[in-house]
């Protein structure tokens, strides 16, 4: 798992690259942890995660309660076709904003 933190429109970008699971789920938990410590926007750019398990859905979850809790606006971008039908059948699609790319999501959250 690469995960690139990039500062854009005012928003912090998380732009993860590879599996999002029980492997790597620490590492994007802990830069998530910093980048929704208070309000602000934070937009996780899933464009390069081909997939996901329960541990990394678990991760985006405690996330959006973090987001919530702080008033900082959470959204994710580009999430390909496999992990969106996780997404669809876990019922994360409901729970998230979800753009087709970063640029959408960043001049959302902005």
């Amino acid at each position: 798992m690469d995960i690139t933190e990039l500062h854009e429109g005012g928003a912090v970008v998380l732009a993860l690259s590879g599996r999002l699971d029980s492997a790597t789920h620490k590492a994007v938990d802990d830069k998530l942890a910093g980048a929704l410590v208070g309000p602000g926007a934070t937009v996780i750019d899933l464009s390069g995660v081909d997939y996901i398990s329960s541990a990394g859905l678990r991760v985006l979850l405690k996330a959006a309660k973090q987001a919530k809790s702080t008033s900082n606006r959470l959204a994710l971008a580009g999430v390909r076709p496999a992990v969106k039908e996780v997404f669809d059948i876990s019922g994360f699609t409901a729970l998230f904003q979800i753009y087709p790319d970063r640029a959408a999501a960043v001049a959302a959250a902005g």
